[in-house]
């Protein structure tokens, strides 16, 4: 049935709350002195701030301009989100499809932009990007970095960005769905214990992956991520094609 809603669509949004408190708590020192800053400058109206702190409020204003297609198209497709794209076929394409991508996009890119260079154009062009995560199969992280490396950033910088970007989408969309199973007992999600267990694992799986791979990516490419996609995406087709899975 096409147009059932998936539980899984919820439960994969709620236990995402998880591993985005990992990026809270690995990138707290600079998440904490974005707030700040952009707090002092917007609403305090402090204008004496460094550079440092100016850099911090510009980044404050990347994030939420590079938030804004996400949250729009979340809004306008969720219906689909949660039916028509909860197929095994179109994830296996995204992951294959999005795998080929982000290894072009790693190899064509270059390095010469940081994380300071990146202006409201380049925000808008990255949220779009993350924006393509709606489709189960696409990376969020992966689609983001693809973007940011073919707009010039270095590894190290589009991998920082595509965290803080999801850090509003994805919490928004957890705490949302969250809300919803907690108010509406007819929501179609998992049990909570098991929603619990999950989001813990993630947490503590992400807080783990973050660490490795920011000291992965300041020496190595994306290759592996590359061919993991295309293996996994590939066994999902022929398991789909063999009726092994429906």
């Amino acid at each position: 049935m096409p147009n059932a809603k998936d539980p899984g669509a919820a439960f994969t949004a709620i236990t995402q709350i998880g591993t985005e408190l990992a990026v809270l708590i690995y990138f707290r020192r600079e998440i904490l002195s974005i707030v700040r800053n952009w707090t002092a400058f917007n609403i305090l109206r402090k204008r004496n701030l460094n550079s440092e702190a100016r850099a911090d409020n510009k980044m404050g204003w990347m994030i939420i301009i590079g938030s804004i297609p996400i949250f729009c198209l979340g809004f306008l497709f969720q219906d689909s989100i949660k039916t028509t794209f909860r197929s095994l076929t179109l994830v296996a394409l995204m992951l294959i499809i999005f795998g080929l991508i982000l290894g072009l996009a790693d190899y064509v890119g270059d390095n010469q932009k940081g994380s300071r260079d990146l202006n409201v154009k380049e925000a808008l062009m990255l949220g779009f990007a993350q924006s393509l995560a709606l489709i189960p199969g696409v990376s969020r992280s992966g689609a983001t970095i693809a973007a940011g490396r073919l707009l010039g950033f270095n590894r190290s910088a589009a991998t920082k960005f595509s965290f803080f970007l999801a850090i509003p989408a994805v919490l928004g969309s957890g705490l949302y769905q969250l809300y919803q199973v907690i108010s509406d007992p007819t929501t179609e999600v998992y049990s909570l214990g098991e929603t619990f267990i999950a989001t813990t694992i993630a947490f503590a799986v992400g807080y783990a992956v973050i660490a490795w791979l920011m000291k992965y990516i300041s020496k190595k490419s994306f290759q592996p991520f590359v061919i993991y996609r295309l293996i996994l995406g590939s066994a999902i087709l022929i398991a789909v094609a063999t009726n092994f899975l429906n």
